[in-house]
């Protein structure tokens, strides 16, 4: 039971994440994208909600072996480090072409550094779903 959930919501934050990186390309780099909301609304409820979520599968299902699991975690955080420094990316063009310069990578490193840390648990989760239980 416990991991089903984790895969639940697990599946619930690739699905927020997929979604957050849709509305952001659909606005082009802009503040707002398809969603009615801002970059900070946006950040916040799909963002960290999303990056939440799988740690919280981890963590509930810590004592359950799955790699189907441990492959949706790495999903969930490749996503945000993929999603984060496309974004970078995109961000550093747009601002040397506008003239104005400001330090994305401090912005966001935390949060590449986040999807690193779940990348790295979903890793773990395999490693130990890999191993005979004794």
């Amino acid at each position: 039971m416990v991991l089903k959930l984790a895969i639940i919501i697990t599946a619930i934050s690739i699905a927020l994440l997929v979604i957050y990186g849709a509305d952001v390309a659909a606005g082009g780099g802009t503040a707002q994208g398809f969603l009615p909301f801002d970059h900070k609304i946006r950040g916040m409820t799909l963002g960290i909600t999303g990056s939440v979520l799988p740690i919280i599968g981890y963590f509930i299902s810590k004592k359950e072996q799955s790699k189907t699991l441990g492959i949706m975690i790495i999903v969930c955080g490749l996503l945000i480090v993929l999603g984060s420094a496309t974004f970078l990316a995109i961000q550093s063009t747009m601002e040397k072409e506008n003239g104005m310069e400001r330090n994305a990578m401090a912005e966001f490193g935390l949060v590449i550094v986040v999807g690193a840390f779940i990348t790295t648990l979903g890793a773990i989760k395999i490693k130990k779903s890999s191993v005979p239980v004794s």
